[in-house]
């Protein structure tokens, strides 16, 4: 069996990764806090982590992987209040979004998915210990953690303490002992969700909440700690710091794994930008498929740059999987090429077992049936090729650019019906859902995916044949690095 190694944020180096309990691996990763549409960002730790899940249930035999839902959040309240809903009706409905959303990017449930609002009994019992040790105090109803108290704290993110005091400058109040204290609870108003508690009605600190959750369903000592990178201060350096002083002599979490930031267009998503893109916006746009290979082909410790060009390369790619596995049909299953594993248990490297899936698709290409069996064994693995390809093809439509249909068309395809139950296309949606445009484009789409197969085999005469064919229908084509796009000439 391969060794797994994974870059560790605690000790900020590469490590052989090594389990507690060999029989049994525990993993936690923070969930979406249930506010508002899941977006790309948030599905990027989804996908990282789903695809980390399928290789430690394939390295050991049991595998407890637990991905919360924060369903108490002051963002929460002021959705409501803005709706002028129940809390309840806003985090059930969103809940329900990201179930959804997710499933279509092929991300597999996780083993528990603990609601914080279901766990308020834990949190208080470990907020009563934190008090108890002197490490928590309570102060105008509320309870903080006292951050003097653990010489340890900024050793998770590697913050200096003047680094360390500017984060915290955020929420500084004048109940609080010391400017870096967080909150582990505050009090509620009437129309603010709330629990009793030995310090009045109140309602949790978000970092108290994944240390009561991970406790409860992984133990004091658990081996993997997951999350955005934009969480390691002060989300996890808080919860790290309170779970190892309510439990002294614990570990809490022996390795942490953070994914990268994503970009879109190489900004930062916010709402002041508007460039925040749903999952639900992306899906209406592109198969599913093809956003998760999106998120796949950059390693997952690297910043990610989502944009139209690498949405149509990646839907060129899953083309091009497809393909081979239509021209050379695997007679049976096949097994996960050892070079692919080897690949993920390098931390993860999904780029290097992508190149991989290349190869062995350059193989089904020349009629390697071993080699299409393989194919499809790699890309079942990572969560892609889902469908046959007759269904892939059959539910091809125009990539839509994300900043709208306009008179160019973009090589790609949207929607394609995958498994029962996950959104998209089906076929009897084709063509009735498609518009005028939408369709009148299809045939241009079908030769120039035809092109792309004809370059890849090196067939030069057959590629400037469908040039020459398009050209004579007032179609230009423009290869780009991102792929192939196409206008219609004056």
């Amino acid at each position: 069996m391969p060794q797994l190694y994974l870059h560790n944020s605690a000790t900020r180096r590469r490590e052989r990764f090594v389990p507690l309990d060999p029989a049994h691996v525990r993993m936690y990763v923070c969930g979406p806090t249930v506010y508002d549409l899941p977006h790309v960002g948030n599905a990027r730790p989804a996908v990282v982590f789903d695809v980390l899940a399928r290789l430690l249930r394939r390295l050991y035999p049991r595998l407890t992987y637990v991905r919360n839902i924060t369903d108490v959040d002051d963002r929460i309240n002021a959705r409501a209040a803005e709706a002028g809903k129940p809390i309840g009706a806003i985090t059930t409905r969103i809940t329900a979004e990201y179930h959804a959303d997710m499933a279509a990017l092929g991300v597999l449930p996780p083993d528990v998915e603990p609601p914080a609002t279901a766990h308020v009994p834990e949190m208080i019992a470990l907020i009563e210990r934190l008090i108890a040790s002197d490490h928590a105090y309570e102060a105008e109803g509320h309870v903080l953690f006292a951050v003097a108290s653990f010489p340890e704290y900024g050793e998770l993110s590697g913050r200096s303490p003047d680094e360390l005091l500017a984060g915290a400058r955020v929420e500084v109040a004048p109940y609080k002992r010391d400017p870096g204290d967080f909150v582990l609870w505050k009090p509620s108003t009437p129309e603010q969700p709330g629990w009793e508690s030995p310090w009045g009605r109140g309602r949790p600190g978000w970092h108290i909440e994944c240390s009561a959750m991970s406790w409860r369903y992984l133990g004091e000592t658990f081996d993997i700690h997951g999350g955005g990178v934009d969480l390691l201060f002060p989300h996890h350096e808080n919860e790290r710091a309170q779970s190892l002083c309510a439990f002294p002599g614990s570990r809490f979490a022996r390795t942490w794994v953070h994914n990268g930031m994503l970009l879109v267009n190489g900004e930062k998503m916010a709402k002041s930008v508007g460039n925040v893109i749903t999952v639900r916006d992306v899906l209406a746009r592109a198969p599913a498929e093809a956003v998760r290979l999106l998120l796949l082909r950059t390693h997952y410790r690297s910043v990610l740059d989502f944009n139209e060009a690498a949405l149509v390369s990646a839907r060129n790619e899953l083309d091009r999987f497809y393909n081979a596995l239509k021209s050379t049909p695997p007679d049976g299953p096949g097994q996960l090429p050892a070079s692919i594993l080897d690949a993920l248990c390098d931390d993860m490297n999904t780029p290097l077992a992508l190149a991989g899936l290349h190869r062995l698709a350059d193989a089904a290409l020349a009629g390697d049936v071993d080699a299409s069996a393989a194919l499809q064994a790699a890309g079942d693995f990572l969560g892609l090729l889902r469908v046959c390809p007759s269904v892939w093809f059959q539910n091809s439509r125009v990539l839509i650019p994300m900043s709208g249909v306009a008179a160019t068309g973009v090589v790609g395809s949207l929607g394609g019906a995958v498994e029962p139950g996950l959104r998209g296309v089906a076929a009897t949606d084709v063509p009735g859902s498609l518009s005028a445009a939408e369709v009148s484009a299809l045939p241009i789409e079908a030769k120039i995916s035809e092109r792309a197969e004809a370059r890849r085999a090196k067939d030069w005469t057959r590629a400037d044949a469908i040039r020459a064919e398009l050209a004579a229908e007032g179609i230009v084509l423009e290869d780009t690095p991102g792929g192939t796009t196409w206008r219609r000439g004056s």
